[in-house]
């Protein structure tokens, strides 16, 4: 059985509920799951994993959140080759730099030799019934290429 480790941070909740609806969705496909806060794991617990997820907020204008920053900065030094990566997070359309950090860790993944599962999937704010729809279907592309 494949493994799929989601590691996520999230501020006002809206983002664990993301990395929820995935790892979710992630189990009824068959796969297991391991899902973690970015502050209680290390980057290198992704080389135990088939499929890796960062599930991140994006904070202000374009940062990342503080706790994730160590995580990001030590994912860009693995060497994920042969691991599905995804990325999902949320964000508020209010500011200019939508999403920013899906884009970052996208970026960090890419110099890991990953190979990306699926297109990311960035929520304004709080997942409604169309982005849970969008997460689902992100999982189900995930788990496609696991198995």
């Amino acid at each position: 059985m494949a493994l799929a480790k989601i590691v996520y941070a999230s501020m006002t909740g809206n983002t664990e509920e993301i990395a929820d609806v995935v790892a979710e969705k992630l189990e009824a496909l068959g796969l297991e799951v391991d899902i973690d806060e970015c502050t209680t794991v290390d980057a290198s617990d992704f080389q135990e994993a088939d499929v890796v997820i960062v599930a991140s907020y994006t904070y202000g204008d374009g940062e990342l959140p503080d706790e994730i920053v160590d995580f990001y900065d030590d994912l860009q030094d693995l060497d994920l080759t042969g691991k599905i990566f995804g990325v999902v997070g949320s964000g508020d359309t209010f500011y200019d730099e939508f999403c920013k950090s899906v884009d970052d860790f996208e970026a960090a993944f890419a110099k890991t030799s990953a190979t990306k599962g699926a297109d990311s999937v960035k929520v304004d704010l709080a997942a409604e019934e169309a982005d849970i729809t969008k997460l689902e279907a992100f999982a189900e592309a995930l788990a496609a290429k696991a198995n």
